[in-house]
This record gives C-alpha cells, sequence and structure tokens, in this order.
C-alpha cells in the first residue's frame, strides 16, 4: 500500500524539477525573512537568482544547531510570530534548547509526511497504535500521532513511564503498532515476562521505532521477542520530528520524504560533497516549511544515499540506517569507534544481555574504552571458567570489528539502569576527576 502514489513514485526527472523549484523559492524565502541567512549568503556573494540548478545548493551555507542556539528562541523563523501555530523544542541539556516553529501548512505537511512513512511500514487504518513516546516539546510522539491519525488508526497516547500500565494497555485495548524507542520496547518486553505475560499473546504486529539508534541485530531481538514486525523511521526537531525517512516493508533503508527534503552526504571534516554510495554527514535542506526552513542542515549523522528504485514500488531516495553520529564517535587509541559497531556485536551473542554501557575515560593523553555488558543468566557467575571463556569470545568478536582491545566488564542481570526514553549508553568520565 502507498499513501500517496504521485508523490511517493515519481520519476527522478520529475523530481528534480519539484526540488528545484521548492528549493529557489525556499532561498527567497529566507533571503527577505531571516536577517542570518540574509548575511550568510551575502557574504558568499550568492542571492537567490543564483540558484539555477539543483547543484548550486552547493552555493548556499551550511548551517548547524549552533545556528540554531545562537538565534535562541526565534531569530530563524521565517514567519512572524502571529502566523507560528506550534512551537517544539529539543531538551536543551547541553545549553539553550533548539526552538522549532510550526505554521498551520507545516502541521498539515507534517502530519502527510509521517503518513507516507507509518503506511510503507506497514500501519493500516484498522490498527490500534500505542504511543509510548513522551507528549510535551518532543516531537516524536505528536509527529506519530497526527499521522497515524490522518491514516484512520485508533491513537492510545500513552505517553512515556508506568511500563507495567503500557502492558495493560496493549492487553485490553489490542494494541497492534508499537511507538517508542528500540531500546524501550526491550524494557517493555523485559516487564512483561516479569508480569507473566507471554508477549507473542498479545496482538501486537508492527513496531514504529525511532528517536535513538538500533543495529540490525538488536532490530532481529525486537522481532524475536515480541514477534512483531520491527521498522525503523528518521526525523529529527530541527528538520521537523519524525517524518523525514523510515523503512517501508522490505526495509532495504529509509525512504526520504525527498520532496520536501533535499538531502547530501559529504564528507564531515572538508565538507566536500561526496557521491551517491559513499559514507558520510547527511546534509538536509528542507524545500517547503515555512516557519523554520534551514539551509542544508548539518545532522551528524553519518549514512549514504541509495537513489535505486524499490521493490516496494517507491522511487524515492533511500538513506542507510545511520552509523553513528560525528560527536559521538569515540577515537579510542587512534581507532574511530561507533556504539553502534559495538551494539552489533554484543546483541549477536546469546549470553549476554542487549542492555550495555560504553564508559570512556582518560589515561595520560589517550582514551580508554571499558563496556559494561549485562549477562543474560546469572549462573554463568558461578563458574570462572565458562565466565572466562565467555569474555575471551566477546573481546576476540569486538577486537574483529572495532581493530582494537576493549575492556569487558560483564554484570549481573538487571545491573544497567533501564531507559524509558532514548538510551543513554554512553558515560563519559574524560573531565571528571579521578
Amino acid at each position: 500500500m502507498i499513501w500517496d502514489k504521485q508523490a511517493e513514485c515519481m520519476p527522478h526527472n520529475q523530481l528534480a524539477q519539484v526540488q528545484l523549484e521548492r528549493l529557489r523559492k525556499t532561498v527567497d524565502r529566507v533571503y527577505e525573512n531571516v536577517p542570518f541567512y540574509r548575511e550568510a549568503l551575502d557574504k558568499r556573494g550568492v542571492k537567490p537568482q543564483h540558484i539555477q540548478s539543483l547543484a548550486d545548493i552547493r552555493l548556499l551555507p551550511f548551517t548547524t544547531k549552533d545556528d540554531i542556539r545562537n538565534n535562541y528562541p526565534y531569530g530563524l523563523f521565517s514567519s512572524p510570530l502571529k502566523k507560528i501555530v506550534r512551537l517544539h523544542a529539543s531538551s536543551g541539556t547541553t545549553g539553550k534548547p533548539t526552538v522549532v516553529g510550526y505554521t498551520k501548512t507545516d502541521l498539515d505537511l507534517w502530519s502527510d509526511m509521517v503518513t507516507r512513512l507509518v503506511v510503507a511500514a506497514g500501519a493500516r487504518e484498522e490498527d490500534v497504535a500505542q504511543i509510548a513516546f513522551g507528549y510535551g516539546l518532543f516531537t516524536g510522539a505528536f509527529g506519530l500521532h497526527y499521522g497515524l491519525e490522518r491514516l484512520g488508526a485508533t491513537i492510545v497516547p500513552a505517553s512515556t513511564g508506568n511500563t507495567e500500565r503500557q502492558i495493560m494497555l496493549m492487553q485490553d485495548f489490542g494494541t497492534t503498532v508499537l511507538i517508542s524507542t528500540p531500546s524501550y520496547a526491550l524494557y517493555l518486553a523485559e516487564t512483561a515476562q516479569k508480569m507473566n505475560i507471554d508477549t507473542r499473546s498479545l496482538q501486537l504486529r508492527l513496531g514504529l521505532f525511532g528517536a535513538e539508534g538500533c543495529s540490525e541485530e538488536m532490530r532481529q531481538v525486537i522481532e524475536r521477542v515480541w514477534g512483531i514486525s520491527a521498522t525503523e523511521n528518521y526525523g529529527m526537531s530541527e528538520l521537523i520530528g519524525p517524518g523525514v525517512s523510515g523503512e517501508c516493508q522490505y526495509k532495504q533503508g529509509m525512504h526520504i520524504n525527498a520532496d520536501h527534503f533535499y538531502p547530501e552526504i559529504i564528507d564531515p571534516v572538508t565538507g566536500d560533497a561526496l557521491s551517491y554510495g559513499e559514507v558520510g554527514e547527511l546534509v538536509i535542506t528542507t524545500i517547503t516549511k515555512e516557519g523554520l526552513p534551514l539551509l542544508r542542515y548539518r545532522t551528524r549523522d553519518i549514512t549514504s544515499l541509495n537513489p535505486d528504485p524499490c521493490q516496494c514500488g517507491r522511487t524515492s531516495v533511500r538513506m542507510t540506517k545511520v552509523q553513528g553520529r560525528t560527536d559521538d564517535m569515540l577515537k579510542i587509541r587512534g581507532v574511530n569507534v561507533f556504539p553502534s559497531q559495538i551494539e552489533s556485536v554484543l546483541v549477536s551473542i546469546e549470553e549476554i544481555g542487549p542492555h550495555y554501557n560504553l564508559i570512556v575515560r582518560k589515561k595520560g593523553y589517550l582514551d580508554e574504552l571499558e563496556i559494561m555488558v549485562e549477562l543474560a543468566d546469572d549462573s554463568l557467575l558461578e563458574d570462572f571458567r565458562k565466565l572466562e571463556s565467555l569474555q575471551n569470545v566477546i573481546r576476540h568478536k569486538l577486537k574483529v570489528v572495532l581493530s582494537i582491545d576493549a575492556n569487558l566488564r560483564l554484570v549481573q542481570p538487571k545491573t544497567i539502569a533501564r531507559s524509558e526514553g532514548k538510551a543513554n549508553r554512553i558515560i563519559d568520565l574524560r573531565n571528571k576527576p579521578e
């Protein structure tokens, strides 16, 4: 099933014309209404009329999260506040939050974008969709809520927390679609087990997961414990929220709503453009937003783009699973390490659970990594030989993937704190006194 066949199956040459027309309108809009962009373009000697082809996007400046924070709260809005009908914002844990404004048109388009992606994943009008994201300034819950509601699905706005009640709602309401972070889906399954509830006895059939990375191995664990199809979607508050891209049922990359977002891949160090298939940093230009249009926004997410048509019939370019973020990348003894690489090894080993922490310390001038992971069965703690053997197996597999020998600590089940939102895997102690 395809929600908007005309848009989602558009021939590439026709899509390019739509993108160029919308890009030019967006550049006009920000040049006229956003002093920050007018000054940045003038510094580069670029006027809106210089954008004559999609290749000319490289004339435009990059935008970063710091640019949004430095213009807090409304400095990058291209619509007057009287036209802004909704505000969302990031958590602001590392400074001022990034504030996003939406016009009525923005909200309408946002709902449509999400509807496309949930339909591609397999959601249907007859579904009962339980949203276990937090409602508030965070965009995740509202984005999925209105997209699924537009489809005609029944919404259970459960929000986060009260995990046992979430399980009860699944049972009583006949929930068929779960919306949450991947890590919370695992915690829900763990809680159901403690309640002596067979997860496969529920009516759940589909997971729409986002807001944090999920390795292919983690997906397989979720699908196994719940007996569902687990799909991934991608977005961020600055761009719109969820709705930028998402997987179809074939799970061969996330389809980008390319008539609303123009994607590029760049070298994260030099900023140079990379070709299809090359791995680099995802850069997105919003080409239909009114409230907060962004030129060449540096997402910091590492991925690649695939322009080939998909089995599902959609022609939109697909982005591969995000490998990590440039700001999450760890440099351990000169080697670049992404948390997703570690996760892919850990969750493939039957004797350990899917919950882990990465603890980074400074030793002299070098960073040192310790991986703390739970055992699936604490009886292993009683057999030193088995424990040592398991530890050697895990360390070897990690070394093959990471090219470094990381410190490994195996701990009892249920030792590592669970998260009801985004899982915080990295514990950075590099600036903490010993």
